[in-house]
């Protein structure tokens, strides 16, 4: 596969991003919402992994980077639960914890991330970080 342009990475990433707003509301900010990098926390406090507290939840993000954009999600990271919840090939894009190398966004992809989002903000209100 031919390396992506600037302008396909800020396709994928614009595409994207429009999912992402939509859990803009709330107690759910936007941190960073610049060209090429949006980033959205709960400014709920809430306990992380190993008891530690945060004055605010992570929840995604998206960061447009030189040959993928990286869909960090999360709430995959904060529950077992919500992980088993995402199809096969939204998971097969998975490299770490929680980001997500995104390449090409396709309606098959859309439909897993949009579920994947709602998941998430789902797992998140019943933890009332959110």
């Amino acid at each position: 596969m031919a390396r992506l342009t600037t302008d396909e990475l800020l396709r994928i990433f614009l595409t994207l991003k429009n999912e992402l707003k939509l859990y803009e509301k709330g107690a759910v900010k936007a941190r960073f919402d610049m060209e090429g990098k949006y980033e959205l926390v709960s400014e709920k406090e809430g306990i992380m992994a190993l008891g530690k507290p945060r004055k605010e939840m992570d929840f995604s993000a998206l960061i447009v980077q030189s040959g993928y954009v990286g869909f960090y999600f999360m709430p995959i990271y904060c529950s077992a639960a919500i992980r088993l919840q995402l199809s096969p090939n939204l998971l097969k894009l998975l490299k770490g914890k929680s980001c997500f190398h995104i390449k090409a966004v396709d309606d098959a992809l859309l439909t897993d991330i949009r579920h994947a989002l709602k998941v998430g903000f789902e797992g998140y209100k019943k933890l009332s970080w959110v």
